[in-house]
């Protein structure tokens, strides 16, 4: 029974973006809705917070295309205090259905990392041609 309880309790504590290096986001996922192609681009800060017990720092920040760009903190967090990741996409040239990854390295203070996946979500209406 031991057993059962403690695999469930590793399970969970995987599958919850941060757990490993001991951050906690407020959200994983924004999903902006509908935007226009030829509208100004859309912006989102993602807040998280260091539950752990030493420093953790975002090593590295890559999108899957170059309409998205995040902007974060390079300092380490101390354990208690938040942070954000600004991330703004830039709907010029993009169609439909959205769903853009930015991908987070992250490392705390007891050399444990992490990768930890940020989505926008929505839908870009064509501008009108004339």
């Amino acid at each position: 029974m031991l057993v059962i309880v403690l695999s469930f309790a590793t399970m969970s504590a995987r599958g919850k973006a941060g757990a490993k290096v001991g951050v906690d986001f407020d959200a994983t996922t924004y999903e902006f809705g509908n935007v226009s192609e030829s509208g100004k681009p859309v912006s989102h800060t993602f807040t998280y917070t260091n539950t752990g017990t030493t420093p953790v720092a975002v090593l590295w920040a890559k999108t899957s295309c170059g309409c998205t760009e995040p902007v974060y903190e390079r300092k380490p967090l101390k354990p208690g205090e938040k942070a954000t990741v600004k991330v703004t996409f830039d709907p010029k040239g993009q169609r439909g259905e959205v769903d853009k990854d930015i991908r987070l390295r992250m490392r705390n203070g007891a050399g444990k990392s992490e990768e930890i996946t940020l989505r926008l979500k929505g839908a870009v209406i064509p501008k009108n041609k004339k």
